[in-house]
């Protein structure tokens, strides 16, 4: 809702740019330590590629086309494409990452995907939408592939999250940062959109993203996904709590199968650690 409120302001490539700039910005000091900068200065090549192709594909790829597809579509039409990750983040984890998710998860998995659909059924869709749905599509591949290559990175549990995060977000925001300012420019920014800005980065992004890499450390790729995935879960509650929005009938047995969904998939974490 805030990525959307600010884009009637700036544009989305160089807003995205901001965003993950600004958050990068806000990490650095505190990797800027002796045990950060020493693990740093240990990498060998092999991980310096993979954090900046971590970079390009989580942040430059992925954050670029959600804030293009946000500009182009309903916010409900975005959610509902990224909701479609854990699927192909599954597939991917079983060719590249060797996860084979149990029976029970595949089923977990499914009836995520059915309670996405019932909660957001019927999408209307309109012809000029053609142009969003491909960008989004992107996204939605980008985004698999993130999952992936950042659960392939953490689960050795060598690489602290905060130095992942803050290299591969370094390299993918000054790229889109690039990009932005390069082909839409730099807007003049009011307090508002200051506030956005600070919020989207240092709440949002510095922080949700460090957690983010310390939960591929114990959890799949899958698994993972699909904890993001429940944020269409969270939106609705604190929307009905904050903003007194109401959650219809058909919305609440979406959510509600949804969210048996992710705790299905969840539930085989629990019974291999006992």
């Amino acid at each position: 809702m805030i990525i959307k409120l600010g884009l009637k302001d700036i544009p989305p490539l160089t807003f995205a740019g901001l965003r993950y700039f600004i958050a990068f910005v806000s990490l650095l000091p505190f990797v800027f330590r002796k045990d950060k900068l020493a693990e740093i200065k240990s990498f060998d090549r092999k991980i310096w590629r993979k954090l900046v192709l971590l970079g390009i594909i989580f942040y430059t790829a992925t954050q670029g086309t959600q804030f293009i597809g946000l500009s182009l579509l309903p916010s409900v039409t975005v959610s509902l494409w990224l909701n479609f990750t854990p699927i192909i983040v599954a597939l991917l984890g079983i060719a590249l990452l060797s996860e084979i998710p149990t029976k029970q998860q595949w089923i977990g998995t499914i009836l995520f995907i059915v309670g996405i659909i019932v909660y957001f059924f019927p999408v209307a869709l309109s012809g000029d939408q053609t142009l969003g749905l491909i960008v989004m599509t992107i996204g939605v591949l980008a985004n698999s592939g993130s999952a992936i290559l950042g659960r392939d990175i953490n689960r050795s549990g060598k690489h602290h999250p905060l130095i992942v995060t803050t290299i591969s977000m370094g390299v993918g925001s000054i790229l889109l940062l690039i990009v932005g300012i390069t082909f839409q420019g730099l807007p003049t920014l009011n307090i508002i959109n200051i506030f956005y800005l600070l919020w989207l980065a240092i709440i949002n992004t510095a922080f949700a993203f460090t957690l983010w890499n310390i939960s591929l450390r114990t959890l799949t790729a899958m698994e993972s996904s699909i904890i993001n995935g429940t944020m269409l879960i969270q939106i609705a509650v604190l929307a009905w709590i904050f903003l007194g929005e109401v959650i219809t009938t058909k919305e609440m047995i979406g959510m509600a199968t949804a969210g048996l969904g992710a705790l299905l998939v969840q539930l085989k974490v629990r019974s291999s650690q006992k």
